[in-house]
């Protein structure tokens, strides 16, 4: 049922496997190395077709002093902050409560109204472009932060629903019955009971929610275009002159825009992992 350990595997397989391994890393890691030798390239560099040799010169100062104080790098940053953190915290908000709700309480309804909140998930983005993008423009929130806000949060509160309700219905529940016992209201129940035993998904459900939110760039061209609303990953294609890409500048503006939710999982990697692997061992 379960993977054998390598250690336990014949001395081929662990050979095969110690050497497929670090194949495996460097073609992983070989495109962000790439985007990061680019970042430090020339623009003559890329006129002249050096493209995978070594840079004729390095430029990395130039290139990201380029990106903070020549271009609207700095601004599409903070609209991507604007966006991400007010949807992480709607979606940690309602999720928290819909999943205490559904992980809970036994009603008639509840199964269908778990599944309304997990079918969304299950929609192609490019079936809703349109009637969304419709539906902002009618309601005045085309090209604006708040309208990308209050979509991300409306799309994503299912998939943290069924996070955490999965994650609630696996606690001890005999923790709520002794505090209804107690003749304790549910409100407190939720905010002094449970709440304190979600800390571990709800940081490990933020990390992904914030990754998830912070590199979108479906929704980030669909629903906004200008520096006033549009979130980094949008914003990087700004550097795309009219006759040519400046491809130095738009792989230090990716390099720059990927570095928030790295430092974002390193900060929480503990809790991310706490988060994710609580209950896995009885």
């Amino acid at each position: 049922m379960f993977p054998t350990p390598i250690e336990k595997t014949s001395r081929s397989w662990q050979l095969t496997y110690q050497t497929l391994l670090p194949m495996s890393l460097v073609l992983w890691l070989l495109p962000l190395v790439a985007v990061a030798v680019f970042s430090i390239k020339p623009d003559g560099d890329f006129v002249q077709g050096n493209y995978w040799g070594m840079p004729s010169s390095f430029n990395a100062l130039e290139n990201y002093g380029k990106v903070f104080f020549a271009s609207d790098m700095p601004r599409y940053l903070l609209n991507s902050v604007f966006i991400t953190v007010p949807t992480v915290f709607g979606c940690v908000i309602l999720s928290s409560m819909t999943g205490f709700a559904l992980g809970v309480y036994k009603f008639r309804s509840n199964l269908w109204v778990f599944f309304m909140f997990v079918a969304g998930n299950f929609v192609p983005f490019q079936i809703l472009m349109v009637p969304v993008r419709d539906l902002t423009l009618d309601m005045g929130l085309y090209n604006t932060k708040t309208g990308l806000i209050l979509f991300h949060v409306a799309f994503q509160t299912g998939f943290c629903t069924l996070f955490m309700r999965n994650f609630i219905r696996a606690l001890p529940f005999e923790l709520i019955e002794a505090a209804r016992v107690e003749g304790v209201a549910e409100w407190r129940i939720f905010w002094f009971v449970v709440l304190p035993l979600m800390k571990p998904a709800i940081a490990a459900m933020s990390v992904l929610i914030f990754t998830f939110i912070w590199n979108d760039f479906f929704w980030a061209v669909v629903l906004t275009q200008g520096a006033e609303s549009q979130p980094v990953t949008a914003g990087i294609t700004s550097f795309n002159a009219q006759y040519r890409a400046a491809y130095h500048l738009m792989s230090a503006g990716s390099i720059v825009a990927a570095l928030p939710p790295v430092a974002m999982f390193f900060l929480m990697q503990r809790h991310f992992i706490a988060g994710l692997t609580l209950g896995a061992v009885k």
